[in-house]
């Protein structure tokens, strides 16, 4: 199975939390094609396909969360050297040796990571990489000139191009969650091809979720929708140190994973694994005994309460340069949303 050109475009597209405009751009730029599309003052996307007949009734909602990790200059040292924290959680350990690519007003900086030198006796008695030992560098020999290519507070991303591999899986950074973004857009886009649901779907490019889950709250308070679905990654257990025990089976080909527990709508999510066994799309499940940190959380508590699901891609490696997921899980997530979207009228009720 080939990575469909519109994921490839939105992996390319940079867009940290807080700095998502690019890759926005992309999203858009693809919806427009067979929805009414819009934005708030956030920056998140908004992708509305009008219901066959025209309803009128509450929406259902389709949120991927559209930001990735990053980093953003703190300082810019008096050698030219540049301290910076990170955007969303990355350990040490990942960005050693890195390259990145700045998002300035002027266009894109390129620049990598570099590590304090300790001596043989400091690395022997470290346990692991901490982040006071890393720095950047842009090339610049000292504090003027690399004031005259970044400010503090720009923000960069890691760089590296999606990599197809043998038997239909993707390598890629942003995986994390553009598979997310690029899942809602595909299925609405369905759903229009085949003249609409029989409610209004807005498939969401939400911003922010890697730094508190802001765009899902904002949107899910404007869209007042009938049922949510939320799309994002979860860890695979199929590697090394990877534990089932804890949430279950979560692996590479097992398919879309339905997310159960105490923050996603018991009617709702029975109802995609009745559709996916009935209808053969492969799906596994993914058990949470609290929240999920992921939109779904604040779909749930917006407003009177929003019925929501999440649907989850098993990936390897998250928060990571490299991260891989399986294409046909993907295709899974698709198919079963547009079936889901086909059982839901303004007549249907989550009530509990």
């Amino acid at each position: 199975m080939a990575a469909p050109r519109s994921l490839i475009a939105l992996l390319e597209a940079p867009g940290p939390s807080g700095h998502e405009e690019e890759a926005s751009r992309v999203w858009r730029e693809a919806a427009g094609a067979f929805a009414d599309v819009s934005s708030d003052t956030l920056g998140t996307s908004f992708a509305r396909v009008a219901a066959a007949g025209g309803s009128g009734s509450r929406p259902l909602a389709l949120i991927g969360h559209i930001d990735q990790i990053g980093v953003a200059v703190t300082n810019i040292e008096e050698n030219g050297l540049l301290t910076f924290a990170t955007i969303g959680g990355i350990s040490p350990e990942m960005l050693v040796g890195q390259r990145l690519r700045f998002l300035t007003r002027d266009g894109e900086v390129v620049g990598t990571i570099g590590r304090r030198r300790l001596s043989p006796e400091q690395v022997r008695d470290r346990a692991r990489v901490e982040h006071a030992d890393l720095h950047i560098d842009i090339g610049a020999k000292d504090r003027a000139e690399a004031e005259g290519l970044v400010q503090v507070g720009d923000a960069a991303v890691w760089v590296g191009p999606p990599v197809e591999l043998p038997g239909g899986r993707l390598l890629s950074l942003a995986l994390d969650n553009r598979l997310g973004a690029y899942i809602v857009l595909e299925a609405a886009k369905r759903i229009a091809e085949a003249g609409g649901a029989a409610i209004d779907v807005v498939a969401v490019a939400a911003v922010q979720e890697e730094v508190g889950l802001y765009g899902a709250r904002t949107s899910g308070y404007e869209l007042e929708p009938l049922a949510a679905i939320v799309v994002d990654v979860t860890p695979a257990t199929d590697t090394p140190g990877g534990e089932p025990r804890l949430a279950g089976r979560i692996e590479l080909g097992a398919g879309a994973m339905i997310g159960r527990g105490p923050m996603l709508n018991r009617k709702l999510t029975d109802l995609l694994g009745d559709i996916a066994a009935a209808d053969g799309i492969a799906h596994s499940f993914e058990v949470y005994s609290t929240t999920t940190s992921t939109d779904a959380d604040e779909l749930h508590r917006s407003r009177s309460g929003v019925p929501t699901a999440l649907l989850s891609i098993p990936t390897r490696y998250i928060h990571s340069p490299g991260e891989m997921c399986d294409l046909a899980d993907v295709e899974a997530a698709v198919r079963l949303i547009v079936a889901v979207a086909g059982h839901l009228d303004g007549e249907t009720s989550f009530l509990r």
